[in-house]
């Protein structure tokens, strides 16, 4: 687990996308939130629409949930922080952010908008932002490119101190899609050098050999590649109870992980790391106006 302790005044964004279906993504996000914990206060951004998201089945503790925090209203950093829901790890808490409303009621029409979800997440006060996103990153890069705009993905790694995780199944059709979502970040120019990859092992055993030979030639691509053992826990009960994850193998993936997001975040930013922007302040003590989130204000 982390030995670092986050400063008081830093916010790391860790985007974590998948380069496929079945690539772990939602999994890996959780377990690097269980990770980050003893060292940063730390929040889960549930990006999927309700019924698609696992979030709600794994936490502890139920918050008020999106739903609670229309734009059109003021808000306060308490009124943030009693949305989020609680899940329970080994190490300690965390918070995710998620829709807890009845699966039969309209869906939410959430932001799309990174800059919407980093500004909920900064009023909230939380150090460490786990971002488990939804969209496919290949077809977003080339779409966004294809109608001459900004991509997700791009805007994802745009946000202050962001470090992109981006997941793969450990499979032969798991990293041809990884490589094809890499080389398409790279062509638009997004900063695949701090990037960590996780290829997630769905099986018992070591891993294949086309895969140990693609996690080889991404080394010198991509800050770093972990690879996320088989857990049988997981793989049965996903992170509904989080606090079982104690077997070794796990365990020193989770370290290894979070290790390599701090590493690629002092890599480009320096230790300490700088100090976070904040939300727009506030015409009286607590009280953060509807115009403090003016993305989110147009988006939801």
């Amino acid at each position: 687990m982390p030995v670092f302790v986050m400063p008081d005044t830093a916010r790391i964004v860790i985007p974590v996308m998948g380069a496929g279906g079945g690539s772990g993504r939602s999994t890996v996000a959780g377990m690097l939130a269980a990770c980050l914990t003893p060292a940063a206060d730390t929040v889960v951004l549930d990006i999927a629409p309700r019924l698609a998201s696992p979030w709600p089945a794994w936490q502890i503790e139920p918050g008020a949930g999106l739903a609670s925090l229309p734009p059109n209203e003021r808000t306060t950093s308490a009124r943030v922080r009693a949305a989020a829901s609680r899940c329970e790890g080994p190490d300690g808490d965390w918070q995710v952010l998620t829709d807890q409303r009845e699966w039969s009621t309209p869906p939410l029409d959430l932001p799309a908008a990174p800059a919407a979800w980093y500004q909920l997440a900064a009023a909230g006060g939380w150090q460490a932002v786990v971002a488990d996103t939804v969209h496919p990153v290949a077809h977003d890069i080339v779409a966004a490119r294809n109608g001459n705009r900004a991509s997700l993905s791009a805007d994802w790694c745009a946000l202050p101190y962001a470090v992109p995780v981006l997941t793969a199944a450990a499979t032969g059709p798991g990293v041809a899609g990884l490589q094809m979502a890499l080389r398409a970040a790279t062509a638009e120019g997004l900063p695949v050098r701090r990037a960590v990859v996780t290829l997630t092992g769905l099986g018992e055993g070591r891993l294949a050999a086309p895969v140990r030979a693609a996690a080889t030639m991404l080394q010198g691509q991509v800050h770093s590649v972990v690879h996320i053992p088989y857990d049988p826990h997981v793989r049965a009960y996903g992170l509904a109870d989080a606090r079982r994850l104690t077997a070794r193998r796990t365990r020193e993936a989770l370290a290894e992980l979070a290790g390599a997001v701090i590493a690629s975040t002092h890599d480009t930013w320096g230790q300490p790391l700088p100090a976070a922007p904040v939300p727009a302040a506030a015409p009286r003590p607590g009280a953060l106006p509807a115009a403090a989130f003016p993305v989110l204000a147009s988006a939801l």
